[in-house]
């Protein structure tokens, strides 16, 4: 999924659909599934507060779109499922694109091993002139609580911590700690909240489990 946030300039780490805090994941957005997220964050991360939006189109196929407020700014990202079928999972798409202020689309791609708890995810992203390397994990300790972590690799990217409640099977909020890469290491919070609306499709009765990155987008 694709999580995001907004960019200021062209290299820095990527926007993503729902997922973990920082980096996108190789999961996608169930068909007909429509998750609206409301995301805050420190200045140093990206645009401090921010509307994004994400639907599933197909099992294979994910459109995002990321509207900024400070600067006034939107984003588009999407993402293609080559392998969905866990525990195995390969996606490749592109995020962080801004018409607006000429910012190149990201190129990304990912694999993904999901067991019922641990979630292991690992890619690589091409942002200006250079590749950046992209680790996450996440444990799953029920239908409502998960730990995560995430790391992309370069100068203005960072580490995080955070986790993700499932406060009803649709509303969920994952509030997280940046710190990062360049030194000093400086530490930033960022919180988002997200509702998901079930469009068409079938769909179960338990929660959602976050599949991307649900964080901002970095400076």
């Amino acid at each position: 999924m694709v999580t995001a946030g907004i960019l200021v300039v062209p290299a820095v780490s990527f926007a993503t659909t729902k997922g973990l805090s920082q980096i996108v994941t190789p999961d996608l957005e169930d068909p007909g599934d429509f998750s609206l997220s409301f995301q805050a964050q420190s200045d140093e991360i990206g645009n401090p507060y921010e509307i994004q939006a994400e639907l599933g189109l197909t099992k294979w196929a994910e459109v995002a779109f990321f509207k900024g407020f400070k600067p006034d700014d939107y984003i588009l990202g999407t993402e293609l499922g080559l392998i969905q079928k866990e525990p195995w999972l390969l996606s490749v798409g592109a995020v962080n694109w801004s018409p607006k202020y000429g910012v190149d689309p990201q190129p990304f791609i990912e694999g993904g091993y999901y067991t019922e708890h641990h979630k292991f995810i690992v890619g690589g992203t091409h942002v200006g002139y250079r590749n950046e390397l992209i680790l996450g994990y996440a444990y799953d300790f029920n239908k409502t609580w998960r730990a995560q972590v995430d790391f992309q690799s370069g100068s203005g990217n960072s580490a995080t911590i955070g986790f993700t409640c499932n406060i009803t099977r649709d509303l969920q909020f994952n509030p997280a700690l940046y710190v990062t890469n360049d030194s000093p290491h400086e530490v930033f919070g960022y919180i988002v909240f997200t509702y998901t609306f079930h469009l068409w499709g079938k769909h179960d009765e338990q929660p959602k489990k976050p599949s991307i990155d649900q964080a901002g987008y970095n400076k």
